[in-house]
């Protein structure tokens, strides 16, 4: 019977097995590449209404291994930020990518080294700078990014970097505060990460196998219902456990003074917070009042009606609009046209651009009704469209105006958007 039991078992075992190959190797044989665009899936109100980035720019589009690029451009942090957010009192400037494919050398914002985090305030504009070292040959999207506490990232436009060459050339040389010369901080220290995981993995071995030679668990089971569980243990399991701590104890504390020999000078890690100033506040030159917003359904399409009051001392154009990282144009201003990087990723920049009922200048002190139309499959495929269901069902951006001369002024604009079924064309 024992014997019938034990092939049974044996087929089990082996079905069991066989089952689990299949299944991994159908998982990866249908698996793909995961590619880039991981900011669709952030709830639209967090792209719409936290951190808007303009005038980012990217070095290159493509670099060696070892290679560097510079990723410059400016945020504001929007006005009607979300109130379920806590505000941006500890913030900290990163990169968005694939995985550790490059490495941060340097960022800055507003010139300021943004090593440590920082509070940033509301309703203000902030310049950054960040050079990255190429470290992984492949095709990355890059994006810059803010992460806010308790907030999480929140992702500026992303770029393809094409980076060359091969992983085995990268090379991080490092020179610490005392003069010590690292010729390569990646690999430095390996030798030590190793014999330590190496020999704490060797001690749980030894002690796993040290227990896993009885029997275990029926054994003791029925030891337990018959309240013998003093028999479990034994008097050499107790010396063999008591030499095993004496034994950590040793390793650790000879460990640590070692160690602290060998690198007398260290840099605890820093909890600190840097101070920076926001960019002088320029306010814009044009007010703005939403009288009504909608989001054609069936058309794509948002609508925006609003007053504008032209503030300024010269006569301005609508020439952009700016949400989610989305660029709406309108090509009847060529100063917005000209303002257009010819190297800006393309898949941010809707095709059918700005749509406004009025183009004709606003002048100084005038204030006129307008309605703009922001059309575009890009609402559905950037997952936009999601915020129809959200209960904070607002929408927010940034509004570009320009005079004759090419000067440009920023405004917010921000109001509740409702979802209609019937299509409203405005004419531009």
């Amino acid at each position: 019977m024992q014997l019938i039991i034990g092939k049974t078992r044996n087929i089990f075992r082996r079905l069991t097995a066989a089952l689990l190959l299949i299944v991994s190797l159908a998982g990866a044989g249908l698996s793909s590449p995961a590619f880039a665009h991981g900011e669709r899936n952030q709830e639209p109100f967090l792209r719409l209404r936290t951190a808007h980035f303009y005038d980012v720019k990217w070095s290159s589009k493509s670099v060696p291994v070892n290679g560097s690029i510079i990723i410059t451009g400016r945020f504001r942090l929007f006005k009607e930020w979300p109130a379920n957010l806590p505000k941006p009192d500890v913030a900290f400037l990163g990169n968005g990518t694939p995985g550790p494919v490059f490495v941060r050398t340097e960022s800055y914002i507003n010139g300021v080294p943004a090593i440590q985090s920082a509070p940033l305030e509301l309703d203000r504009d902030y310049a950054f700078k960040f050079v990255l070292k190429a470290r992984i040959p492949g095709r990355h999207h890059v994006h810059p990014m803010i992460n806010a506490q308790e907030a999480g990232p929140l992702l500026g436009p992303g770029e393809w970097v094409t980076v060359t060459g091969s992983h085995a050339d990268f090379k991080l040389p490092v020179r610490t505060i005392n003069g010590t010369f690292i010729p390569n901080l990646e690999t430095w220290g390996l030798d030590r990460v190793y014999l330590w995981n190496g020999l704490w993995f060797a001690i749980a071995i030894g002690w796993l196998l040290f227990w896993l030679r009885r029997p275990l668990l029926i054994t003791r089971y029925l030891a337990v219902t018959e309240g013998k569980e003093e028999a479990l243990i034994s008097n050499k399991d107790r010396v063999v456990g008591a030499i095993l701590l004496a034994s950590t104890i040793v390793i650790v504390f000879v460990g640590y003074v070692v160690t602290d020999n060998a690198f007398p000078r260290t840099i605890p890690l820093q909890g600190g917070r840097a101070s920076v100033e926001p960019l002088p506040f320029t306010p814009g030159a044009v007010k703005v009042y939403v009288t009504k917003s909608t989001y054609d359904v069936p058309g794509r399409s948002l609508k925006i009606e609003m007053n504008l009051t032209n503030e300024g001392p010269a006569p301005v154009q609508l020439g952009e609009f700016l949400t989610s990282n989305l660029r709406f144009i309108n090509a009847s201003v060529p100063a917005a046209v000209k303002g257009l990087d010819p190297n800006y990723p393309r898949d941010v920049v809707p095709v059918n651009g700005l749509k406004v009922s009025d183009n004709r200048p606003i002048a100084p002190g005038e204030t006129r009704k307008i309605a703009v139309a922001a059309t575009d499959v890009a609402w559905e495929k950037e997952r936009l469209t999601s915020l129809l269901n959200d209960p904070d069902n607002l929408v927010g951006g940034l509004l570009f105006f320009f005079d004759a001369a090419g000067n440009r002024s920023i405004s917010n604009v921000s109001g509740p958007m409702v979802p209609v079924f019937t299509a409203e064309t405005v004419k531009g």
